[in-house]
């Protein structure tokens, strides 16, 4: 087995898109290294045969489960006090596409993500969405062609 330093290297940026693409720019840091410390102690006993990458979308897949699930349970600011100023994006970070994004229905963003971010195979992101190969091919092209529509400017 490879060292676990090497799938990170390898995958990271797999996963931290696709993190990016399911819970946006402000909580995706968090959910990958979640992603990463789970898989770190599930590694030792994973089949040297399986697929590595699916293996670390499913955990991130997971970890932005916990993600939603957290942020249900957060209390509700209340409206008088003044939001707190927002970090400057990352270099590189498309805060038009991630609006782009959440204008899709999560069904969609995470078919787009698991598929064309992750590059999985439509047969795996529907076992990984417990759905159908052939509704997920859906949901893809339909948010496909939602994003395909929005002005070029809004993706910048």
């Amino acid at each position: 087995m490879k060292p676990f330093e090497a799938i990170v290297r390898e995958h990271g940026a797999v996963v931290l898109r696709v993190c990016r693409a399911v819970l946006g720019p402000d909580d995706a840091d968090d959910a990958w290294s979640d992603t990463f410390l789970a898989a770190l102690r599930a590694y030792p006993s994973l089949d040297p045969d399986a697929n590595v990458q699916a293996w670390l979308v499913t955990i991130a897949k997971r970890k932005a489960i916990d993600v939603h699930r957290s942020a249900a349970r957060r209390p509700v600011p209340v409206p008088d006090l003044p939001e707190p100023a927002r970090a400057e994006a990352p270099p590189g970070e498309h805060d038009g596409l991630w609006a782009a994004l959440q204008t899709l229905p999560q069904r969609q963003r995470e078919a787009l993500a698991y598929h064309h971010l992750a590059g999985m195979p439509f047969a795996q992101v529907a076992v990984l969405l417990e759905s159908t190969e052939t509704a997920i091919r859906r949901a893809a092209s339909d948010g496909m062609k939602k994003l395909r529509t929005l002005d070029a400017e809004d993706l910048r």
